[in-house]
């Protein structure tokens, strides 16, 4: 009996439940899985009954599970729209990024009651199972191998169904599913016996004949007879004697390896190879392509044989027809690399027979550049968007998946498809494959545009489909879901069957750890903490596995971490060492330095407040939270809105550059010495003293530009002068309300919205839990602002930071 998660929803007081989900599996005796999971859990063995799966989600910080079933069925939708109309992600702040990949039909499955949720998950901790142990336990042998039957079937679409659509591809590509009369399997033996017995070496048309007419016996006898002694003699003879065959014999007889599914490191293949590398600029265009094309059915890696057929198309070029471009770039796709020569002609090509591509093509030409990595200019993917979105109804869900991911991997927002595929693909979700449906919600992520239609339909198709999930698959659902900050209506089933697959698929994170920490990440965005993966992610094993990745995996690994000590006061697993978080803080905030502060307008809002508030001591340009990789203005005001010095590092800086450049003459020391603090001279401009203390208690804004004699000067304190040490305020910790200003873009939102990403609903939800109050400058009111007059910018920070409404939750 397969693992069921049992899943409730609950009262809408946080987005992360704490629950326990547990299906009890009857032990089978006699079976093999079942001897092997007792040995891995001898506990289990002892009872007689196979441990139940468990999946527990963290509790966080100030949140009680309370028992309320009128409150299971309400949804986080409705309310979550009204919040994001109040509120404000930019990744640069990135983490790692969701890739690529295909596929599957769907099948049912059935929920159990639900069990009330525990009222304390931490009053006792459990201890913990081996995830592998946990997930195997519970399902047989039989099964297992049943679940990857499934997995695996009809895993991909068919990249070639373009070649259907004109006859000129017959010449092009070879068709091994074509239909041939068949030959009993007397006749091949007969086969191999006559080219034995024959005296010398046979002729290249007799071997020839010979491997066409074997390719014609039942696709069951292949392997048998490939394991025969006479059909390695015959390979033998064809290797030994490939330079005398004509160009039509070797082809002919690379069409009978493929359909004879000859291994990709036969022996025979690599002298095939060879020839076709030597031979190439004697063939023509239509055979080049041929050949390669059966390379791609034998799955064989041919790097030589495809740089030189592409220095060949580059010098012929002209002579392309557009069938022959099309699978031109099928090949480079396949093969994983496109010549950098070809781009530009690649480009021109696609805009000259952009009208005339059927609607597959236009799908596999995407394909073939997404595959291949290669970059196209805005300008021909928007044409290419241009021509789809009309047509989008036409268009098969494979070929428009592929526009997708080229979409997606040019970073190219189009409005009218995006609108388009609202209305057309929340239809055909259900028949979508799971790879197909994947690449969907990762392109609207990755855009960051927010579509609840297609969003909702994706999460009511998942939970019937989760189990043809690859890791990758899974993790990249669940990054989508949580960079848009999107929980569906059925978010409790959606969540857990994802969760459960992670489990599942434990194993996979070994070689791919990067999928692991993508998946756990979109769940912390929305408040979602799987004890057992958390875990596992942060145990020393694993963090070794991701220094082996090819992506910088440390972030991800310190932004999770810092999360879970946050939000979670009570996990009690695996933490990461002291060392990686001072590391990687070094490390974000040295990139901060460089990028972040001194961005335009975070600097002159910077600039602004210490003039507003009295000085550098009152206002901190900096990370509060270094893992969330964005940075803040942290102000602190007294309980009745004055503002409070407290950045002494920034004050003593401050003083220190305001030495330079002073005229040490008779009047200024006269200053000094009468402790006067009138106005002093700088070499960079006039400058008041007074300036240098602004009003703690500025009047209320009136909602009016102010005056332009408006000062907010601060009276000046005793001996307040160049080089005086720093009032009490900054020894004494008063209570105060800690501001944590927000200067927002936006990469902070979802496309043309205001509809806050997840990672910066993360970091304003744990500022929060950190007692700060966080107040936004969101880019549509700040950054029209900077074209605007000092007075104007200053009223509006004035009117921001003693907004009544804000000191009032000081209360």
């Amino acid at each position: 009996m397969a693992t069921v998660l049992i899943c409730r929803r609950f009262p809408r007081l946080s987005r992360v439940t704490s629950f326990s989900a547990t299906a009890k599996c009857k032990a089978k005796s006699g079976n093999s899985g079942n001897k092997q999971e007792k040995e891995e859990n001898p506990g289990a063995a002892s009872t007689g009954t196979e441990p139940a799966a468990t999946i527990q989600l963290l509790n966080p910080l100030d949140y009680r599970v309370l028992y309320k079933p009128s409150a299971y069925a309400k949804g986080r939708a409705a309310s979550q729209q009204d919040a994001a109309q109040s509120s404000g992600q930019a990744l640069g702040d990135t983490f790692t990024s969701p890739g690529s990949t295909e596929v599957q039909p769907a099948f049912g499955t059935s929920s159990p009651p639900a069990r009330p949720a525990l009222r304390n998950a931490e009053a006792k901790p459990r201890p913990k199972l081996l995830l592998q142990q946990t997930i195997s336990a519970c399902l047989s042998a039989k099964e297992e191998a049943e679940m990857e039957k499934k997995e695996t079937h009809n895993s991909k679409e068919d990249p070639r169904v373009f070649q259907k659509g004109r006859p000129e591809y017959r010449s092009l590509s070879y068709d091994k599913s074509e239909p041939v009369e068949t030959l009993p399997l007397e006749e091949g033996d007969s086969i191999l016996h006559s080219v034995a017995a024959c005296e010398g070496s046979p002729s290249p048309g007799t071997i020839t004949d010979s491997f066409l007419k074997l390719s014609r016996l039942p696709a069951e006898q292949h392997a048998a007879l490939l394991s025969k002694p006479s059909f390695h003699t015959l390979c033998h003879s064809a290797a030994g004697n490939v330079g005398l065959f004509s160009t039509a014999e070797l082809v002919d007889l690379l069409k009978a390896c493929v359909r004879l599914a000859l291994p990709p490191a036969h022996p025979l293949l690599d002298a095939l190879e060879r020839e076709f590398c030597r031979r190439v600029w004697d063939m023509e265009l239509q055979q080049l392509l041929l050949v390669a094309d059966c390379w791609r059915c034998l799955e064989r890696s041919v790097p030589s044989y495809l740089s030189i057929l592409f220095s060949y198309t580059n010098l012929h070029w002209k002579d392309l027809t557009l069938p022959q471009f099309v699978q031109l770039l099928y090949i480079i796709g396949e093969g994983r690399r496109a010549p950098a020569d070809l781009a530009q002609k690649v480009e021109s090509t696609i805009l000259k027979h952009l009208d005339s591509f059927t609607l597959e093509e236009v799908g596999a030409i995407c394909l073939g550049l997404f595959k291949s990595l290669s970059g196209i200019s805005e300008h021909v993917m928007r044409r290419i968007a241009d021509r789809v979105a009309l047509q989008m109804e036409d268009m098969s869900t494979y070929a428009l998946v592929n526009v997708l991911k080229m979409l997606r991997y040019t970073r190219m927002d189009h409005l009218p498809l995006l609108k388009e595929l609202g209305k057309v693909i929340p239809a055909r979700i259900p028949s979508t494959n799971i790879q197909g449906i994947m690449h969907i919600t990762l392109t609207y992520s990755s855009l960051h545009y927010f579509d609840e239609g297609v969003m909702a339909a994706v999460a009511k198709s998942l939970p019937a489909k989760v189990t043809y999930c690859r890791s990758k698959d899974a993790a990249k659902f669940l990054w989508s879901f949580g960079c848009l900050d999107y929980e569906p209506p059925n978010e409790e089933e959606f969540y857990s069957s994802l969760i459960e697959q992670m489990h599942r698929k434990l194993h996979e994170f070994r070689k791919f750890p990067e999928h692991l920490l993508t998946g756990l990440l979109g769940l912390a965005f929305v408040k979602r903490f799987p004890e057992e993966l958390i875990d596992y992610a942060l145990r020393d094993e694993f963090v070794q596995k991701t220094r082996s990745s090819k992506y910088e995996l440390r972030k991800d690994l310190f932004t999770l971490s810092k999360s879970v000590e946050i939000e979670c006061p009570g996990y009690q697993g695996s933490r990461l060492s002291p060392q990686l978080h001072q590391e990687m803080t070094e490390m974000v905030l040295n990139f901060a330095e460089q990028e972040i502060y001194v961005r335009p307008e975070i600097v002159e809002a910077t600039s602004l407040l210490e003039s507003m508030l009295g000085g550098p001591e009152y206002v901190k340009s900096h990370m509060i939270l270094p893992h969330t990789r964005s940075s803040d203005l942290e102000v602190h005001l007294t309980m009745d809105g004055h503002p409070i010095p407290f950045n002494s590092k920034d004050f003593l800086a401050d003083k220190k550059l305001k030495h330079i450049g002073v005229s040490l003459t008779d009047d200024l020391m006269t200053q000094l010495i009468q402790g006067s603090c009138k106005k002093l001279d700088v070499e960079n401009g006039a400058r008041t003293l007074g300036q240098e203390r602004r009003d703690k208690a500025p009047a209320a804004f009136s909602g009016r530009p102010l005056p332009t004699d408006t000062r907010w000067q601060a009276e000046p304190q005793s001996g307040g002068c160049l080089g005086a040490p720093l009032p009490p305020a900054l020894q004494q910790q008063p209570r105060r309300l800690k501001l944590a200003v927000q200067v927002s873009n936006r990469n902070h939102y979802c496309y043309c919205s205001k509809r806050l990403l997840g990672l910066h609903c993360l970091k304003r939800r744990q500022l929060r839990q950190l007692g700060y109050v966080v107040l936004e400058l969101p880019f549509w009111e700040w950054f029209p602002l900077l074209r605007h007059t000092r007075l104007e910018k200053l009223s509006y920070l004035q009117y921001k930071v003693f907004d009544p409404a804000l000191l009032s939750k000081a209360g």
